[in-house]
């Protein structure tokens, strides 16, 4: 990951709810199964347990750097249509599956610490719309790390990011997914 996101990550880095995370050493993940690394590490991007399958092939890793680095690259090495299934993986933001609280532990943590679940009916509609014309626009979600925005950054994001192209869509998209998971293994690997 570059120094200026690692930097950006460290400042701002909430924390998600850790009982519902089951901390691991590096250490143990490199001895670990392929179905136990699966396990651990398959939650890291969302609904997409293919890149932790593919990353148990490279272990060992000396540091959790270099664990995200191998599965970024992964995910850069896949084709178009896999790292289009990982960014559809993702809910919208304030979308029906956080409405109805069907969101993954970590989704929710990460939208909470955003401050979006708690936002007024006319703020959810807003998001709505956003999520709606986002979708119609890429054919995918909007995809932010939600827990290195609060809710004014995240909707300014979508007024720039329909400005984009597909191409460059997908490209930020998967940069917001690598921050995700970066974050998200910070919570659940110990050094």
């Amino acid at each position: 990951m570059p120094a200026k996101i690692n930097s950006q990550l460290a400042i701002r880095r909430p924390r998600v709810n850790l009982e519902t995370i089951n901390i691991v050493s590096l250490a143990d993940l490199n001895q670990a199964s392929s179905s136990e690394f699966s396990a651990r590490v398959g939650s890291v991007f969302e609904g997409s347990p293919w890149i932790a399958e593919a990353g148990w092939l490279r272990r060992p890793f000396g540091e959790l750097g270099g664990l995200h680095a191998s599965l970024c690259a992964i995910v850069r090495e896949a084709g178009t249509d896999q790292q289009l299934a990982l960014i559809r993986a993702h809910p919208d933001l304030v979308g029906r599956a956080a409405l109805a609280g069907t969101l993954t532990p970590a989704s929710i943590s990460e939208q909470a610490a955003a401050g979006l679940d708690r936002l007024s009916p006319a703020e959810i509609e807003k998001f709505q719309k956003y999520n709606q014309a986002y979708r119609e626009k890429f054919g995918f979600p909007f995809v932010i790390c939600a827990r290195l925005n609060k809710k004014e950054a995240i909707l300014k994001g979508f007024e720039m990011r329909l400005a984009h192209t597909r191409e460059e869509e997908i490209r930020v998209a998967l940069e917001e997914i690598y921050k995700i998971a970066y974050l998200r293994l910070q919570d659940m690997v110990k050094p």
